[in-house]
């Protein structure tokens, strides 16, 4: 049993410095490619209209803001000033979701955003991704790269589709640190021990975004509170949880595997999955000589049976909102295909270290 445990995380080694190194250098390339477009819009969006001030910065060789979804597809979060004067408004009443309202006694005119506050008092996610998406077309049309970006049609989010390979959604964004969301409040579980108290105070200090996106829960329904509404998203706390032991590690053989393997019509699985199955693996491994180098294979195959067992059951709860299903939305027969893709996956790699020289 030890042997082959060896045997297992010796080719997950193998793996990673192949097939995961190869990914991540080629994935930096695009990037840099693709930012270098980005910026070059969002300079000219500023020129336009001074409140959207681009937030995209190289920090070592990493850039802030900016989320690979897949190699081909990636999100840049533009943060926006002067959340200030709004409260921020989360009563679970849309899964995934909040709103900001204008606090009492605040006028109108004492924020930076007035013209996109509604009637009620809401700053009105859908009315500023609507004037940023007007902004963003004539500086496509304007910018140094236009011959190779153009907007994407048919959706109210912002896309941009870059040398007819690449996709990026640029999305506004408010920084929230200090505050933890009413929604997210049963988080840490009091019976779980990880990750800590001192862990967990750090996350919460790190706060959330709140994006300006279609959110999961909405599709469908289009009444005005929820197309004013925000999306919750909390992508620094869930790095800070996954920076000790093998865990990034783990997370990048996962990301090229469904690179490889789970890349499939419908689009059942990204990258986000992959990243909140391995936060619940953390929880029911709480020890960190759980995370070791030497458990790296057992907590890959862990991740990948509760993978199957989600696609089946058709349901994937986010990780801080268990209330809000990733899944949702997902064509049933591609989750289908995804757990028996999955499956063969799993089996292989449990049954046959070696195949992960083929995968």
């Amino acid at each position: 049993m030890i042997a082959a445990q060896a045997k297992l995380v010796y080719q997950l080694n193998k793996y990673y410095n192949e097939r995961c190194q190869t990914r991540k250098a080629a994935i930096a390339k695009t990037i840099r490619e693709v930012c270098k477009v980005v910026s070059d819009v969002l300079k000219e969006v500023e020129v336009q209209e001074p409140r959207f001030i681009s937030s995209l910065s190289e920090i070592e060789a990493r850039y802030e803001g900016m989320e690979v979804i897949s190699p081909n597809e990636f999100e840049v979060v533009l943060y926006l000033n002067q959340m200030g004067v709004f409260n921020f408004v989360d009563d679970g009443s849309l899964p995934g979701c909040a709103v900001l309202k204008l606090s009492d006694g605040r006028k109108r005119s004492m924020s930076l955003w007035v013209e996109f506050i509604t009637a009620s008092g809401y700053l009105s996610a859908r009315k500023i991704r609507s004037r940023f998406q007007t902004l963003v077309a004539q500086a496509v049309d304007k910018c140094s790269y236009r011959d190779v970006v153009k907007m994407v049609a048919d959706t109210s989010e912002v896309k941009l589709r870059i040398r007819e390979r690449y996709v990026v959604k640029i999305t506004p964004a408010f920084k929230c640190t200090g505050i933890w969301p009413r929604s997210a409040a049963q988080w840490p579980m009091p019976h779980i021990p990880w990750p800590g108290p001192n862990r967990v105070a750090e996350v919460k200090a790190e706060g959330f975004n709140l994006l300006s996106k279609e959110c999961y829960s909405l599709t469908g329904k289009q009444s005005s509170a929820e197309s004013d509404a925000w999306v919750l998203q909390f992508s620094e706390a869930e790095n800070r949880l996954l920076m000790a032991g093998c865990r990034k590690k783990c997370l990048s053989v996962l990301k090229t595997l469904r690179d490889r393997h789970l890349e499939l019509p419908g689009q059942p699985l990204d990258n986000y999955h992959m990243k909140t199955l391995l936060l619940y693996e953390c929880e029911k491994h709480p020890r960190e000589t759980d995370w070791d180098e030497s458990c790296l294979g057992d907590r890959l195959n862990g991740i990948l049976l509760q993978l199957i067992s989600c696609l089946q059951c058709r349901r994937c709860p986010h990780y801080f909102l268990p209330n809000l299903d990733l899944f949702q939305g997902k064509p049933h027969s591609a989750l289908e295909a995804a757990a028996k893709q999955t499956w063969r996956l799993a089996r292989e790699i449990l049954t046959n270290a070696k195949s992960l020289d083929k995968l």
